[in-house]
């Protein structure tokens, strides 16, 4: 306790910033995001910042995110993954052909309840077996994870387009399609009670790390900090569950689900959409990869092999089973983001997951994950998401062609491989 009382004593002679010890780099993005928000909706006459522009947004980041928490592992273990994109595709393809053909051909037709479940362990499996392939290939054989992947690339690109014979498969299993956003959503009472719940969690969270830091007599930050953390997390959680219920159902797709029960809709009812399913799989994929990496083994001799690779097998770390665990991660993680994509399309396409790749790794590296290794946090991939995913929307609100929407993208990555450098430098990390 006496630590702790000193750690209070010193907060008065340091900024706000580090008496909450926030993470510098975290408060950079956050600020770039910020901008790109105010930037962007001043250039759409305040379109941008609407309950539905930001449920859209919302939607289109999750299979990116998704991925861009996996490539943190990739990246952090000194590896490259370019195949994403194409293994979404190839397992977005497997989890179409599954319900369209090979379950209504054993006498599951369409609707069963059945079907969603098993195509989803269908996409699963396939990606998690050729995650596995591409990292024994990495791990075992010793080729590099940059030739294997970019292979990968082309090969499971080809592989979704032959598994479909290049036609669009569609519609997709009704159950399947809630999963890709505005098809599935907790309406508004299920998103308050979920918020409310998702408060108390992070509520619960800077408790116990404060009783925890204590039990070890490590310095902890004054009570007020800790008040000004469980305000700005309360606000954060509830302002994002207040717009996404703003953003109401029309009253036509209203009128059609009361008419399609046999009912009447009552004069001026209204009903938001809520959170959406596939947000809440962000979420829950955010979760479990955060306890992997910050209170597992695995997640500690992922890091600990990105810091120094050669220490780490030296101390008895199978690096090469490692990484053939990382790139199966990586795979299922990818099945995830071709589930969420076909279900918000109704269909697999074959340019779904096109460029992907460069999304991903981008929102990784902007996210604030070290190309050099041994450094990346989940929370910064899924921000970097999000600021990709705000550029490529408010460029397309202000009407900007897609290919310079490319560019600018390329841009921003090479900008924030550089701010990551220098930041490194300044501080030492380097």
């Amino acid at each position: 306790m006496a630590e702790a009382k000193t750690s209070g004593a010193s907060a008065g002679r340091r900024n706000i910033f580090q008496t909450l010890e926030f993470d510098t780099r975290l408060l950079g993005m956050v600020g770039a995001f910020i901008l790109v928000c105010i930037v962007f909706n001043v250039l759409t006459d305040g379109r941008f910042l609407t309950p539905r522009n930001i449920f859209n947004l919302t939607i289109q980041t999750v299979s990116v995110a998704i991925m861009a928490t996996g490539m943190v592992f990739v990246i952090v273990t000194r590896n490259i993954d370019l195949s994403v994109g194409a293994l979404l595709a190839t397992c977005s393809a497997m989890m179409a052909i599954t319900q369209t053909q090979l379950l209504p051909g054993l006498g599951l037709d369409y609707g069963n309840p059945v079907i969603a479940p098993l195509a989803i362990i269908v996409g699963l499996l396939t990606g998690a077996l050729i995650g596995a392939f591409q990292g024994w290939i990495v791990g075992y054989l010793t080729v590099p994870a940059f030739i294997v992947s970019l292979g990968g690339l082309l090969v499971w690109r080809n592989v979704a387009w032959y598994l479909t014979s290049g036609q669009t498969i569609g519609p997709l299993d009704d159950t399947f399609q809630t999963l890709g956003g505005i098809g599935g959503t907790l309406g508004v009472t299920g998103s308050w009670i979920f918020g409310v719940l998702a408060t108390l969690v992070a509520w619960a969270a800077i408790a116990n790390a404060r009783k925890a830091r204590i039990s070890h007599e490590f310095p902890v930050k004054p009570l007020w900090a800790e008040g000004v953390l469980m305000a700005l997390s309360a606000v954060a959680i509830l302002g994002f569950v207040a717009i996404l219920n703003a953003y109401e159902v029309p009253s036509r797709v209203l009128r059609r689900a009361f008419e399609a029960r046999g009912e009447t809709m009552p004069e001026g009812f209204t009903a938001g959409y809520g959170i959406p399913y596939s947000v809440l799989l962000l979420i829950a994929v955010a979760v479990v990869m955060t306890v992997v990496a910050r209170r597992t083994r695995l997640g500690r001799y992922i890091f600990a092999t990105g810091g120094n690779p050669e220490a780490a097998e030296l101390s008895g770390i199978n690096t090469r089973l490692l990484t053939v665990k990382v790139f199966a991660v990586m795979g299922v993680l990818c099945a995830l983001a071709g589930m969420v994509a076909s279900a918000r399309l109704s269909f697999h396409s074959n340019d779904i997951g096109t460029l992907d790749e460069l999304r991903v790794i981008a929102a990784a590296v902007i996210g604030g994950t070290a190309l050099a290794g041994g450094i990346g946090t989940i929370y910064g991939a899924i921000l970097g998401a999000l600021i990709m995913q705000s550029l490529q929307s408010g460029m397309a609100m202000v009407g900007v062609d897609a290919p310079f929407q490319n560019i600018v993208v390329g841009v921003v990555l090479v900008l924030a491989v550089l701010i990551d450098i220098l930041y490194r430098k300044r501080t030492g990390d380097a």
